[in-house]
């Protein structure tokens, strides 16, 4: 499965997108009310995406999300639901994407691995976190 959906019954918990994945044109993989966007692009040589900003739009979110890619290595993620019970695990490997919508997860670095992360701001410090 190229792109698959961990739920914690009605719940989203997150949407790992493997490195194989393809599609023509404009695709996003986040449903329109998430916190964090994420969406694939796929154009031909030649295309022009016509120059534009953002304009300034007040936006109020409750939570945090984040999306990891996994530059090289294997990672194992453990997926909790919101009450904290386990749900499943998967492994990512290189150029995979992960994107994490709710409940807990945890990671174990089963290869050496480099990862970038990206999540709504601003940074809140100690008050983001609760490990359990």
């Amino acid at each position: 499965m190229l792109i698959e959906k961990i739920q914690s019954g009605q719940e989203d918990l997150a949407i790992i997108v493997r490195s194989q994945f393809h599609k023509d044109g404009v695709d996003f993989i986040t449903p329109d009310d998430s916190i964090i966007q994420m969406g694939y692009m796929s154009y031909e040589k030649g295309k022009e995406i016509q120059a534009h900003v953002h304009k300034p739009f007040r936006r109020e979110t409750y939570g945090t999300q984040e999306v990891i890619f996994v530059k090289k290595g294997k990672v194992q993620v453990d997926f909790f639901s919101a009450d904290l019970k386990p749900v499943t695990s998967r492994i990512l490997e290189e150029n995979d994407w992960l994107v994490l919508l709710s409940g807990g997860h945890g990671f174990k670095i089963l290869e050496d691995a480099q990862m970038m992360e990206v999540k709504n701001g601003p940074y809140a410090g100690d008050q983001d976190k609760s490990r359990f």
